[in-house]
């Protein structure tokens, strides 16, 4: 009977002793510059605004919870058209840069961004990209899988003249990118559903459809599907391999994440209400 009570003693030490602390090493490997100027141009608003911010920030190893932000940088927008000089300057030290000047991109121009950051410069073009107008959005009763996702219904008319893309953001982080194939120059609608963990009923949120362009387009579908649809927002957790349209003009090798794009964007507010 000694035995038997010493048996669960002797086990609780094995286990005790057989512990061994793991240590994993991960690679670290330099930061790389990301350059986020996801420009938009809120065409249904009289007069017509802009949201034309260049965010730059650093890569960090993948446990770190902080991502470093850029400040001591020289950003400027060069339009191609008459090498007219837009300059930004990051006026909170924060990473964000604005320009000094009112600034709408034009129809029909190529726009030229330079980042010059650590004696390297970064370069990138960009045209406007025109998008529709929102038909209709309102709020359905349908669900998915749970039964407790909240349905938006969204319908807009597709451009029949050439091949389109879209971006849509539902806020929250929620986006979605659209290409025309199976629907083109037609009235498209669709469906979008709010996880229940995703939205707090009632609740007031702005929808955004911006055109985009093919690269773009594919460039945003692969950093969705790698950061995911709620990872703080596009540009929070950039893979390290997804490169963008930015290119290092003085170091090739020290290539930049991120991306240099300008959309036309429609906007449409509407009040999410509970369910009965």
């Amino acid at each position: 009977m000694k035995n038997i009570k010493i048996l669960p003693v002797l086990l609780l030490l094995m286990f005790i002793n057989c512990e061994k602390v793991v240590e994993i090493d991960v690679a670290s490997i330099p930061p790389k510059l990301i350059i986020d100027a996801s420009f938009e141009v809120l065409f249904d608003e009289t007069p017509a605004t802009s949201s034309t911010l260049v965010k730059l920030r650093l890569s960090a190893d993948y446990f770190e919870t902080e991502i470093p932000t850029v400040s001591d940088a020289i950003v400027f927008i060069t339009d191609t058209s008459n090498n007219a000089i837009i300059t930004f300057s990051d006026v909170n030290l924060d990473g964000d840069f604005s320009p000094l000047t009112n600034f709408i991109p034009k129809d029909n121009t190529v726009y030229e961004l330079t980042v010059i950051y650590k004696n390297e410069t970064y370069k990138g073009r960009a045209s406007k990209i025109k998008s529709p107008t929102f038909i209709s959005v309102s709020q359905g009763d349908a669900t998915l899988f749970s039964g407790k996702e909240t349905e938006v219904k969204v319908t807009f008319q597709d451009d029949a003249e050439k091949e389109n893309y879209y971006l849509f953001d539902f806020t929250n982080t929620s986006f979605l990118a659209l290409e025309d194939r199976f629907f083109n120059g037609t009235p498209y609608n669709f469906s979008f559903f709010y996880q229940e963990d995703e939205i707090t009923l009632p609740a007031n949120v702005t929808l955004k459809m911006s055109g985009i362009t093919k690269q773009y387009f594919t460039y945003f579908r692969v950093l969705l599907s790698q950061s995911g649809q709620n990872g703080g927002g596009p540009f929070e957790t950039v893979p390290s391999s997804l490169l963008g349209n930015m290119i290092n003009t003085t170091n090739e090798t020290n290539f930049p994440l991120g991306y240099f794009h300008i959309s036309e964007t429609d906007t449409y507010n509407i009040d999410l209400k509970e369910k009965d």
